[in-house]
């Protein structure tokens, strides 16, 4: 591929050697749930989102039937009705532990692996270009036989090239493979796509471009530098250099730790008392804690949040309500304490609540943490071990295996989930039966 820009002309391709390739799992929800059910590969699945509200998976075969991302679940049950169509619940256990395994197979591919996202991972590889292709199916075969999940390889110089190459590979018919090289071929097939299909170019920057004149990716590429910095800043001008062949986003071997977490989820039933929602917001602060701690930060303020359902024909009321702690901690009981002082302060009787949240700010790395003259370094050492301890153990066995007594046991305001698969892989009691 050449492309002209103001800098000169680009030539990314000659005899390189060092890709990005992109891999991404098809349909992910819906596959991971069909890996352990052989009675669902010749039939349509769908997966709903918390409380079974949308459907935010599908298989092809439910694609084909016209069951759109998003669509409510309530507006599609006479079409998966007709068609047998399988539904589930998400299941969160299972779909980590499957994404889990790909990234684990991925990693024996190649030297370097970010993980991306649940479903995606990009991957830094030294391959001739006359072998690329060979190399992406190997990677897709492989992860097809290790993990039952199918996947499409996208391959290009730089990690936007290689999600255009994703998203060819995914969208046209490649066989889920695409490797982005050549001259004339790249040419043609960028002239076909649009500018709104490329990473980092959102709807509003699509609009614009459209508006002077560039449609296609081909058209971007060839852009003027001093145009494009000036609509869309030198975060869109990376983007361009991207597609020319020239690395400008950078390798992340660790994500960055957040600066703010969030824990939340709506209710699978309207909540009133306060009772209900203490156990909630202790909930939500454990899991909270326990991503803090997985970053290796500590927070500083606590924040609640609350509200009923806006769509409901009732009394509407939300609020929010910050606890600053008295020293940065990941330990759960201190989060849980606070999160409790916030929520007493903002809660109204006579409200029936449909959602409730966590907030950790003002985040900092554990390691600027010590003692301090409130705390005794024993006791100090005592609450980490402590932690440790149950961090590993939910690690070990499932998240909330071991958990605080103030998050409840029923939890009758937990969200809905009433076509929940098993959890095959990570639960000895729903370990799938050969018969």
């Amino acid at each position: 591929m050449h492309a002209v820009g103001r800098g000169g002309t680009y030539h990314p391709y000659g005899g390189m050697t060092v890709w990005y390739a992109l891999v991404d799992c098809n349909n992910f929800y819906a596959s991971c749930e069909k890996v352990c059910n052989p009675a669902l590969w010749n039939r349509p699945v769908v997966v709903l989102s918390n409380n079974d509200g949308n459907v935010i998976a599908r298989c092809p075969l439910a694609k084909a039937l016209g069951i759109a991302m998003g669509a409510p679940f309530h507006q599609c049950k006479e079409t998966i009705a007709r068609h047998h169509v399988a539904v589930f619940s998400s299941n969160y256990a299972l779909y980590g532990d499957m994404s889990r395994r790909v990234m684990d197979t991925l990693a024996t591919c190649a030297p370097y692996v970010e993980v991306y996202s649940i479903d995606e991972a990009f991957l830094l590889c030294d391959v001739p270009v006359a072998e690329a292709e060979d190399y992406a199916r190997s990677i897709k075969q492989k992860v097809l036989q290790w993990t039952g999940i199918p996947v499409s390889v996208g391959m290009g110089a730089t990690k936007t090239l290689a999600k255009l190459a994703n998203h060819i590979a995914k969208k046209r018919t490649h066989h889920g493979v695409f490797v982005m090289a050549g001259d004339s071929y790249c040419k043609s097939l960028l002239e076909t796509i649009d500018i709104a299909e490329v990473w980092g170019i959102g709807f509003r920057y699509a609009r614009m471009l459209q508006s002077h004149g560039i449609y296609n990716v081909w058209q971007l590429i060839n852009a003027d530098d001093s145009f494009i910095k000036k609509k869309m800043t030198v975060v869109g001008l990376r983007t361009v250099y991207e597609l020319r062949g020239i690395p400008c986003i950078g390798w992340e071997d660790i994500p960055p730790p957040k600066k703010a977490i969030v824990s939340s989820r709506s209710f699978g039933k309207p909540v009133e008392s306060l009772h209900e929602l203490t156990q909630a917001a202790a909930h939500y602060s454990a899991i909270a804690a326990g991503k803090l701690r997985r970053q290796h930060s500590a927070a500083g303020a606590v924040t609640v949040f609350v509200s009923t359902n806006p769509f409901k024909d009732e009394p509407q009321y939300s609020s929010s309500a910050t606890v600053v702690l008295d020293m940065h901690t990941a330990y759960t009981p201190d989060i849980i304490a606070a999160a409790h002082a916030a929520l007493h302060t903002i809660y109204r009787e006579g409200y029936r609540y449909k959602k409730a949240g966590i907030m950790l700010t003002d985040i900092v790395p554990s390691q600027e943490l010590s003692p301090t003259l409130f705390m005794h370094m024993q006791r100090y050492e005592k609450r980490h071990q402590l932690m440790q301890t149950l961090d590993s153990i939910n690690s070990k066995y499932g998240r909330g295996t071991v958990y605080f007594a103030s998050e409840g046991i029923a939890r009758p305001w937990s969200m809905r989930r009433c076509y929940l698969s098993p959890r095959y892989t990570t639960h000895w009691d729903e370990l799938p039966v050969a018969r």
